[in-house]
């Protein structure tokens, strides 16, 4: 019969080696602002991390989809950093834009928009602002760059385009059970 050693390998020198390693990380992580989940705003380029995440709240909020995670609308929002970088003025918009959300906020809930916890707050300080230009070019861009993701069309039954595979007549035309048979 085979003997097995069941001590653990590991002893309490080496558990406080790596966990002296850790706290430096996570210490730096938390200070900066941004969670771990929000590490990809550090990779934009014209504006700051914390508009590239209000950006991703704004996105959600005017275009809301619970079955989405979030990597769908920072898909939507990333290029518009490159635009900013490019051209000054949908920079400033941006960057205004976001500054009277937050602006609004404060005023009414004391905290800047990304940091609101109830949607219905987030959607009554965005009605304030859509006739404004910033609204408007979000609100389009986001149709594009949101619903143009070939990962989603699945989530919303869109088989995608059929003219290839012999037109809708032959794919899914007759397809509808939701109405009564007539």
């Amino acid at each position: 019969m085979r003997e097995v050693d069941r001590r653990s390998k590991f002893d309490r020198r080496v558990f406080l080696k790596g966990a002296a390693s850790t706290v430096p990380v996570v210490a730096a992580a938390t200070t900066t602002g941004l969670s771990i989940q929000d590490a990809w705003a550090d990779d934009a380029v014209a504006l700051p991390p914390s508009t590239m995440k209000t950006l991703v709240k704004v996105a959600r909020d005017i275009y809301p989809h619970d079955m989405l995670g979030d990597s769908y609308y920072i898909t939507a929002v990333k290029p518009w950093d490159a635009k900013a970088a490019k051209d000054p003025a949908i920079k400033s918009l941006i960057s205004d834009g976001i500054s009277r959300l937050d602006q609004d906020a404060r005023e009414r809930y004391q905290v800047a928009y990304a940091d609101l916890q109830w949607e219905a707050d987030r959607v009554a300080l965005l009605r304030g602002i859509e006739q404004s230009d910033f609204f408007k070019k979000v609100r389009g861009d986001l149709i594009v760059s949101l619903y143009n993701q070939k990962e989603l069309w699945p989530k919303f039954g869109y088989e995608g385009s059929s003219a290839e595979h012999g037109g809708y007549i032959k794919r899914g035309f007759a397809d509808i059970d939701w109405l009564p048979k007539v």
